[in-house]
């Protein structure tokens, strides 16, 4: 039974639409995009663009679902204060600080990722140095207005998005044409002739997935924006109606592509190929221009995860299931507590970049993954209690309905509970499900003591 009332917020409204298309579009395209699709393009072959296509059908789904209640309810604490108010306070507090928990975990990959990449045009650097830096300035654009976190995100966003629209163009143009291969169009035949569409059959198909949901981490960010939104009645159903087109786009446009122009099973074998394709139809300067792109990628990344934190933070405090201090704004009007607490645990990454050995970020791949899983899970399970909750009336009044309700729900709902079963069987993944039990208990007994430790009211 969903409880009245939301939080009251003090956040300022200064995200526009221009703003949130792109963070919503941003939050659907990682660096693992640029880098890291060469592996799960290994696990299923050409069939890794059926796989974005099912995992785009189940996010846009999950989209639509928090789409619902942020349009209904807009707050910047968003799922963990929906679970609070409909599903009650333990599922706002697990949801709020599990989220918190991921971000600040792939917010220490990010960092880490960002001195590689200044590492490439400045060797003698020390990486630590430069994901030293790179905390630094993302702090410091947080903690001042709203505004300008959304035109960071905004100038960085659109670099991505150039670089990967222009990466399909030259493709196609060397596909149909073929420009930088001596006039020859290529043609599609590299998506079947190594081994056809399936070679790893449906095995590699459904291992893809995993890797497929985690790079679409961060989508659910549009949700976290509703609290700061100018207008979050037009923009929100905007921005997540647009999600689907963008995968379609982006994810199965650009993978495409590089397994049009190159056998599967030698992309990424030669290094990005991104970087190849800009090469190919002879651009000067191609690694270094990729290199700036995957270092926007990475900070634009990280931007967004503090960003979120430091709005999850805040909201959990206000639910009461946060330090109270945490709900204090600074003279921007923004949270400017949670982002420090969030960016001294960051510091923690700066420092353990000299001892922690590359494997360790596999893991945390894996610890996040089950994170936003988790997430995602409850954002299904809360708009179901949403509804519920609901008078019939009360439901045809909705401006941002989930098509198919209650089926296209349980569907996605199935879908995750498949994700992590799939997780077991992976090298590196499955670590994650020894540490979200783990994490989990830790975050029960945090709540139950924390209950315990409330005075009694006076009567």
């Amino acid at each position: 039974m969903g409880k009245k009332g939301q939080e009251r917020e003090n956040l300022k409204r200064g995200l526009n639409n221009r703003h949130i298309q792109l963070i919503a579009l941003g939050g659907a395209i990682g660096v693992g995009l640029f880098y890291g699709s060469s592996s799960t393009i290994q696990s299923a072959g050409p069939a890794v663009i059926f796989s974005y296509i099912i995992g785009g059908m189940i996010i846009f789904t999950i989209m639509r679902a928090l789409g619902e209640m942020a349009v209904a309810e807009p707050v910047s604490g968003s799922f963990s204060s929906y679970a609070n108010h409909y599903l009650g306070p333990f599922a706002g507090y697990l949801t709020g600080w599990t989220y918190w928990f991921m971000w600040v975990v792939v917010g220490m990959a990010e960092i880490t990722v960002v001195g590689v990449y200044v590492n490439y045009w400045f060797p003698d650097i020390p990486q630590w140095v430069s994901a030293l830096a790179a905390l630094l300035l993302i702090t410091c654009i947080n903690l001042l207005n709203v505004k300008a976190y959304g035109e960071f995100e905004f100038w960085f966003g659109l670099i991505k998005v150039l670089a990967i629209l222009g990466m399909i163009a030259a493709g196609l143009a060397i596909v149909l044409f073929g420009f930088g291969n001596s006039g020859q169009p290529m043609g599609f035949s590299n998506l079947w002739s190594h081994g056809g569409m399936f070679p790893h059959g449906m095995k590699g198909l459904l291992f893809s997935l995993v890797m497929v949901m985690f790079s679409f981490g961060g989508v659910e960010l549009i949700g976290i924006t509703a609290g700061e939104a100018t207008d979050p009645k037009k923009t929100i159903p905007k921005a997540i109606n647009s999600v689907i087109w963008r995968i379609l786009i982006f994810y199965v446009g650009a993978l495409g592509i590089m397994m049009t122009l190159y056998p599967w099973n030698e992309v990424g074998s030669k290094g990005s190929p991104f970087v190849l394709i800009f090469d190919k139809i002879g651009i000067p300067g191609a690694a270094d221009i990729i290199n700036f792109v995957v270092l926007t990628a990475a900070l634009s990344a990280f931007n967004s995860g503090l960003f979120s934190t430091g709005r999850m933070l805040y909201n959990l405090s206000l639910q009461n299931n946060g330090p109270k201090f945490f709900g204090k704004l600074n003279k921007w009007g923004t949270p400017s507590k949670g982002i420090l607490f969030s960016s001294a645990f960051l510091l923690i990454a700066v420092l353990l970049n000299y001892v922690v050995p590359e494997k360790v970020f596999i893991y945390i791949s894996a610890v996040a993954t089950v994170a936003v899983v988790t997430s995602w899970t409850i954002i299904l399970i809360t708009q179901i209690a949403f509804r519920k909750a609901k008078s019939k009336e009360e439901v045809s009044k909705l401006d941002f309905k989930l098509p198919f309700f209650p089926y296209s729900s349980y569907i996605a709902l199935a879908f995750l509970a498949m994700i992590i079963v799939l997780m077991a069987f992976i090298d590196g993944m499955s670590v994650a499900l020894y540490v979200a039990p783990v994490w989990f208990l830790i975050l029960y007994v945090g709540f139950k003591l924390k209950n315990k430790a409330k005075p009694v009211r006076e009567t």
